[in-house]
């Protein structure tokens, strides 16, 4: 079985994160062709991917000649082949990890709109606003009581697809400096997820990579 993943811009491309993620972390050869998603050539470059899958858009994995064309179902398809379960035994907390995994996918009722990705690896970064403190708060605080009743490491106790789908936005927050005061399993979790190889290798390169700029970043809300 020969596995082809489609990427996208280390420092630009959350979703294809989440997709690689979960193949490295099941220790999945694959060959990465990585598809440069910054304007303007990422029209054209979209539109190629278009010619195979009905998304035009970034992760794709080929799996011989099938494709597979969500991040979400990548990472599902990561844990059914790989070495070891990225979803826990039993089914209710399968089902609450998939929940977590599901709310990402669904943009984390759009939890700080402007704290973009691409913001994650910009070298001067603005404050916070108040707003999204006030949104982050809420968010660890979902996290810490997870935490609390997992008992940690990780959210689920072993590392799950819940974990890996959220590392982008761990990265994104995580930068921008937020306050750990009342969210000390937070700062444990997210700084243990940031120094897996895994993670380090990826940012090892959108690090080197010039900063893919938006206006709308120094909008706060």
């Amino acid at each position: 079985m020969k596995l082809t993943l489609y990427s996208g811009t280390k420092n630009a491309s959350s979703w294809a994160m989440r997709a690689w993620l979960a193949l490295k972390e099941q220790n999945l050869a694959f060959e990465e062709h990585v598809v440069d998603i910054r304007r303007p050539q990422r029209f054209k470059n979209l539109a190629k991917i278009g010619e195979f899958s009905p998304p035009a858009a970034v992760p794709v994995l080929l799996v011989d000649s099938q494709v597979i064309f969500d991040s979400l179902a990548i990472m599902e398809f990561a844990n059914e082949i790989g070495s070891k379960s990225l979803l826990p035994p039993d089914s209710p907390t399968r089902a609450r990890v998939r929940s977590m995994v599901a709310w990402q996918h669904a943009g984390l009722s759009n939890l700080c709109p402007h704290l973009f990705f691409e913001s994650a690896f910009y070298p001067d970064k603005r404050a916070l606003s108040e707003n999204e403190k006030k949104q982050i708060k809420f968010l660890f605080t979902v996290w810490e009581k997870q935490l609390s009743a997992s008992n940690g490491p990780y959210l689920f106790g072993d590392i799950s697809l819940a974990d890996l789908s959220l590392v982008p936005t761990i990265i994104r927050i995580f930068r921008h400096q937020p306050d750990f005061t009342l969210f000390p399993r937070v700062a444990s979790w997210g700084s243990q997820l940031m120094q897996r190889a895994s993670v380090q290798e990826w940012l090892s390169d959108a690090d080197r990579l010039e900063p893919v700029w938006y206006d709308d970043y120094l909008l706060s809300d």
